[in-house]
């Protein structure tokens, strides 16, 4: 093993080590306080200690109770509202307490509740004579939505068949368009009972290897390159690796090859999905849903 080899294996194993530090960070219940986790001395304030690990990562923690979100929503609403906002994103006097470093770090109203309780007076906050459970179902409510807010798996996708299928079609057959590399009656045919609107909008705009899940019935088209030396025979295969400084390729007995790149090394890259990218610069937002609104009549 070589001097570069070896530092390349240590960094491997350094990168490794601190990734192994991070999930056990981040493992909810992971850190433990003396005493079984109850901070020692059974304090609600030391008991904190068992969360701090996990404070940065919000949508770990446990999703509030349905009902005491429904009841301090109603509670927030009538008596936060008129200042943070209804759904507690801010107002005009209010911040917003989705963002506040305060808020996100509360657990069950152990940090807001001293705050609701004796108000901010030099910020126009009166004191609210709230119970335990009042600011309990308060707490819950915030934190739902602040999970809301940064939890993507629920985020809704809406309709994006918008546009109109006429001039998407005009789009598709005309010059520069798609009609060059595609068929509405050839290999596009059915393609809309394949895919829903929203996969095949993707699969269009950004065609590669990231349109392909697992267990995809078809691998991502294979970018060839043919590289030339100087002096020397040309070498044709599947491009591996290609920057300003080297070209890779395997050759079609499965040998991978790299060369430094020079000006006197000829490199012919042939991209089947070089299209796509060259269409991206041209296309408008109306082109986008336009074309999207046709795809989807190809059944």
């Amino acid at each position: 093993m070589n001097h570069s080899e070896r530092k390349t294996v240590a960094f491997g194993a350094l990168l490794l080590a601190a990734a192994c530090a991070y999930v056990t960070a981040v493992t909810p219940g992971s850190a433990q306080a003396p005493g079984g986790g109850q901070g020692g001395d059974g304090r609600p304030g030391a008991a904190r200690k068992k969360t701090s690990q996990r404070r940065n990562f919000l949508i770990s923690r446990d999703v509030p109770d349905a009902a005491a979100v429904e009841r301090g929503q109603k509670l927030f609403v009538s008596n936060c509202g008129f200042c943070h906002g209804a759904t507690a994103r801010g107002g005009e006097n209010g911040p917003d307490l989705v963002r506040s470093v305060i808020a996100l770090r509360d657990e069950g109203g152990d940090l807001i509740g001293p705050v609701i309780r004796q108000g901010v007076p030099d910020k126009g906050m009166p004191p609210l004579p709230m119970t335990d459970e009042q600011i309990a179902d308060i707490a819950a409510f915030v934190r739902a939505q602040q999970q809301a807010a940064i939890n993507r798996r629920d985020y809704e996708i809406q309709n994006v068949v918008t546009g109109d299928a006429r001039q998407g079609e005009t789009f598709f057959n005309g010059a520069g368009g798609c009609k060059n590399c595609h068929s509405a009656g050839g290999d596009l045919r059915g393609i809309a009972g394949k895919y829903d609107p929203v996969a095949l909008q993707s699969r269009f705009l950004y065609p590669g290897p990231r349109r392909f899940g697992p267990g995809s019935e078809t691998p991502p088209p294979a970018v060839k390159v043919t590289v030339t030396p100087a002096s020397g025979a040309a070498v044709t295969g599947t491009l591996e690796y290609l920057d300003d400084f080297n070209v890779a390729l395997r050759d079609s007995s499965g040998f991978y090859r790299s060369f430094p790149r020079s000006k006197e090394l000829k490199v012919e890259v042939r991209d089947p999905l070089a299209a796509h990218v060259e269409l991206l610069k041209k296309y408008t937002d109306d082109d986008m849903h336009n074309v999207l609104a046709y795809l989807v009549t190809l059944k």
